[in-house]
């Protein structure tokens, strides 16, 4: 009992630890981590790329909301790649300015699509694009893109992506759990020369790159953690830019969040298996941001399970401290570090009532969570196709 109870203490206090490190790290890199920008010289050509698997709610506006760029028109081209689209939504497609690729698929994933399309299409694009079929990127998205990748030399950039819609109670949790994962997983370990998260979407890449990249993958859930260690492995570090945005819908229901989460914890966990031993060489040459990238960001569970759990055991060693072996105030003292680390790393902006009166939801989606990573297991051997509303 004492070695388990250990074992939970050290777990814990990682997820603790870790949580809090990253928060500090991103507010105090708030002020000097702001991409210095030159003059742009040139516009290179980009391919925005959006993947649309039975998408017909949603496809035809994103297309035409991504041609409301500010960048040169003849400079980017929207490329729709439609997987299982009804014929009237392929019409509809077709009278738009944009380039249609239709796939098909036994069984479809957001990997095969994009390699599909990517070899039909011309190799004369310098960077890539990648969005959601509900995203719509800012009106100067692309122009910002052209800057930064001349100013900073990047071959990979990650944009903040955020809410499009948070009318639910669902939706508003489920862009405040993607804040703070943006928080620390993004604007955290850029602060300190990591890596940032590849989102699934709102990121670019070095066209040549991003194509010789994805033809080495197979994945069936969560591409982007792949694609992010691929690239690390290559040498290439995401760089995160706070100001670079595309706005995406959050999930406005129980049952998409959870089986959302459940195929983004099946996939957690594949790519810590897959990638571990590979991660602990790093270690062992001190190469940290792919040590962080393959092991230390899949270890914890979601936030709100870790949270739940905590929350329980510290309970209970505090009701049974008598009786009890170890001291109750390290559950208490771990308790507290993870809670002022989480509160941290929330923005400012979601500091509201309606953010207090959401805490009464958070005991029904633990639930959910805790469904989603028992149902995870299978969860990656077939795409999970969560569907967009607006």
């Amino acid at each position: 009992m004492v070695l388990f109870e250990a074992i939970l203490l050290i777990y814990f206090g990682f997820v603790a630890s870790y949580t809090f490190f990253f928060a500090i790290a991103a507010i105090m890199g708030d002020a000097h981590r702001t991409p210095v920008l030159k003059p742009n010289v040139y516009t290179p050509k980009f391919c925005v790329l959006i993947p649309a698997y039975k998408e017909d709610t949603v496809i035809v506006n994103t297309a035409q909301r991504a041609l409301d760029q500010s960048y040169p028109t003849a400079q980017y081209d929207v490329v729709v790649i439609a997987d299982s689209l009804k014929s009237e939504t392929l019409q509809q497609l077709h009278q738009l300015p944009i380039t249609t690729v239709e796939v098909h698929f036994e069984n479809s994933t957001k990997v095969k699509a994009l390699n599909a399309a990517m070899a039909e299409l011309p190799s004369t694009y310098d960077y890539g694009v990648i969005l959601d079929a509900d995203n719509v990127m800012e009106a100067d998205f692309l122009q910002k893109l052209s800057v930064l990748f001349h100013s900073t030399g990047a071959k990979v950039i990650q944009g903040q992506r955020k809410p499009k819609n948070q009318q639910t109670t669902m939706a508003f949790l489920d862009g405040l759990s993607e804040a703070i994962n943006t928080t620390i997983f993004r604007k955290g370990t850029s602060a300190v020369g990591w890596s940032s998260a590849i989102s699934g979407s709102g990121f670019a890449t070095a066209y040549p790159l991003l194509k010789k990249t994805m033809q080495a993958m197979d994945s069936v859930g969560g591409f982007d953690k792949e694609l992010e260690i691929l690239l690390l492995r290559q040498g290439h570090r995401v760089c995160y830019v706070h100001q670079l945005a595309v706005y995406d819908e959050k999930v406005g229901n129980s049952k998409s969040f959870q089986n959302q989460r459940k195929r983004w914890i099946s996939s957690q966990y594949l790519y810590l298996t897959k990638y571990l031993g590979e991660g602990l060489e790093a270690l062992a040459r001190g190469r940290w941001a792919f040590v962080n990238s393959s092991i230390l960001r899949n270890v914890p569970l979601p936030r709100l399970i870790n949270i739940g759990l905590l929350t329980l055991c510290t309970g209970a060693a505090i009701m049974i401290h008598e009786h009890h072996q170890m001291a109750y105030w390290v559950w208490v003292a771990i308790f507290a570090l993870n809670t002022i680390a989480t509160f941290l790393a929330i923005p400012k902006a979601y500091y509201s009532f309606r953010m207090i009166k959401s805490i009464l939801y958070l005991p029904s989606v633990f639930i959910r969570l805790i469904l989603a990573f028992v149902q995870s297991k299978s969860a990656n051997k077939k795409f999970i196709h969560t569907p967009h509303e607006v």
